[in-house]
């Protein structure tokens, strides 16, 4: 996620829009304009989708369409630290509901919300890949295995404190 200023990341969108729409079939590009979007911005916030259907001459709804059938674009804004506590199998078994529980009760959210201050963002996972490690979470890009919800707690805490 880029940290520019709300106009002059719409400015930078505009003008990747531009380029776009010189091209043959720019209603193609559609994807690639709402990656640089939310890459732009941390996420498609709807005034944002707005203005990209507006300049690409588009309804507003196959915009929304878009967004919201792809599991890789975010709607609302994401925290600091991404969560992921994997659901799978293996995980499950070896205790993986309780984790989920725990950090539901220390960060105050459920899956797909974000912490109020905005530092982590909770997502589930079907399988991180690290079933011998199981129960596993990702924050980030790395795994933390063999957790527990006492563990899972501490972890929380040296992250706030990181902050």
């Amino acid at each position: 996620m880029t940290t520019l200023t709300s106009d002059t990341a719409m400015d930078e969108l505009k003008a990747y829009i531009e380029t776009v729409k010189k091209k043959a079939r720019p209603e193609s590009y559609l994807i690639a304009i709402l990656h640089k979007a939310q890459h732009l911005y941390g996420y498609l916030d709807k005034e944002v989708m707005n203005e990209i259907a507006f300049i690409m001459n588009l309804p507003t709804a196959h915009i929304w369409g878009v967004a919201t059938f792809y599991h890789y674009f975010n709607l609302t804004p994401k925290g600091e630290h991404t969560i992921a506590i994997c659901l799978g199998t293996a995980c499950y078994v070896k205790g993986a509901g309780d984790l989920l529980d725990t950090l539901k009760e220390e960060l105050k959210i459920t899956i797909g919300e974000t912490t109020e201050d905005k530092l982590f963002t909770l997502q589930e996972a079907r399988c991180l890949g690290a079933c011998g490690l199981a129960p596993v979470i990702m924050i980030d890009e790395k795994i933390y295995g063999e957790m527990t919800p006492k563990k899972v707690v501490a972890l929380l805490a040296h992250f706030r404190t990181e902050k």
